[in-house]
């Protein structure tokens, strides 16, 4: 609660000094290097919001409800309809929700879409639309270590807050909120602090690049590794979170057995456990495991590759069929009753309750 309590009274503090870090004069005698951070800062700070979570509780004796709250993070504004980007950690748990923008405005904000598996979340503000300013966005595929780049967010509760660096590597993995893997997550060295959680990434020319979502520290301060949700993720997966509030999941309509099973088993691949009626699957005649007569079960398909692409786990293939998406035709590599052939199917929208 203290340290909730002096992010509050910092936020307060730093609030009147935003407009002048923006509307002050740029100094001449600056490198060009310096002089286009200021200008992307400036250009980039009113696309910043902080959020303030709190969460709503009974009393055991009177039954009355009070807040409390539960912390607070960055975000920042996705399009002029309100809707604001952050991570999902950053409101999990929270009932009710503050969306501060850069003029000082506050907003309530509800709750759109979350993807836990990918640490995002979507909520929405009924401000109008010259007050939002959303950042362009540019593509994670194209990074390379060792570009510029810089962390906006409000870190301890101090509004608007720039942090520069480089991309430090690329291809990292971090472990979601919702238990899976993230994919492909951009790390920096940029200082990223508490509160940063959810603020922009943005290349050399203030495009989003990544959305700042943890860091590697023993102490709880940065140490000058950070990680990023990539913008080509973020991308595909907001639109989905606006529109059905949920990540859409492509798959073929099966269950599998679980990795550990797999691995103990000394099989390759993933054992495909059960096949929904009617689904790509079922009608392209891939088998899950059976019982014979005697009662002894026998293994079914494997898939070993899908697109050329190895999967070794449950998260490989539900990885690979994120990238092609709904509607792409895919080729499985199937390996069943000691033979190996290719099965091409094209890739549906999941149910939560579908399987993959």
């Amino acid at each position: 609660m203290r340290s909730f309590v002096l992010a509050v009274m910092l936020a307060i503090l730093s609030a009147g000094s935003v407009a002048g870090q923006i509307d002050s004069p740029i100094p001449e005698d600056l490198s060009p290097d310096e002089r286009r951070r200021i200008q992307v800062f400036r250009q980039s700070s009113a696309s910043v919001v902080y959020i303030t979570s709190i969460a709503l509780r009974r009393s055991f004796f009177s039954m009355d409800l009070f807040q409390i709250p539960q912390g607070t993070g960055s975000g920042f504004v996705w399009d002029t309809r309100g809707h604001i980007v952050t991570n999902y950690h950053v409101i999990e748990g929270g009932n009710t929700f503050i969306v501060a923008l850069a003029d000082q405005s506050e907003w309530e904000a509800e709750v759109i879409g979350v993807a836990p598996d990918k640490d995002l979340a979507v909520l929405r503000i009924k401000a109008a639309a010259h007050q939002l300013h959303p950042l362009e966005r540019g593509s994670s595929s194209r990074l390379a270590v060792g570009q510029q780049v810089l962390a906006l967010g409000n870190p301890f509760g101090l509004d608007h807050t720039l942090t520069a660096g480089v991309v430090s590597a690329l291809g990292r993995e971090l472990r979601s909120p919702g238990g899976r893997v993230i994919r492909d997550v951009i790390q920096t060295d940029a200082a990223i602090n508490p509160g940063n959680s959810g603020g922009p990434l943005l290349d050399s020319r203030g495009r989003l690049i990544g959305v700042n979502s943890a860091i590697y520290s023993p102490s709880g301060g940065s140490a000058g590794i950070g990680f990023a949700v990539p913008v080509d993720t973020v991308a595909r997966l907001i639109p989905q979170l606006i529109q059905h509030g949920r990540p859409i999941q492509p798959g073929i309509g099966v269950s599998l057995l679980p990795d550990h099973i797999t691995s103990r088993l000394g099989l390759e691949g993933v054992v495909l456990y059960e096949i929904v009626r009617d689904g790509p699957a079922h009608r392209a005649g891939l088998e899950g495991l059976r019982t014979s007569r005697s009662g002894r079960i026998i293994a079914g398909d494997r898939i070993v590759a899908v697109d050329g692409e190895p999967v070794r786990s449950g998260d490989d293939l539900m990885h690979l069929f994120e990238n092609a998406g709904v509607g792409s035709r895919v080729t499985l590599q199937v390996i069943g009753e000691g033979q190996e052939r290719q099965v091409a199917l094209t890739l549906v929208a999941l149910t939560p309750a579908a399987g993959r």
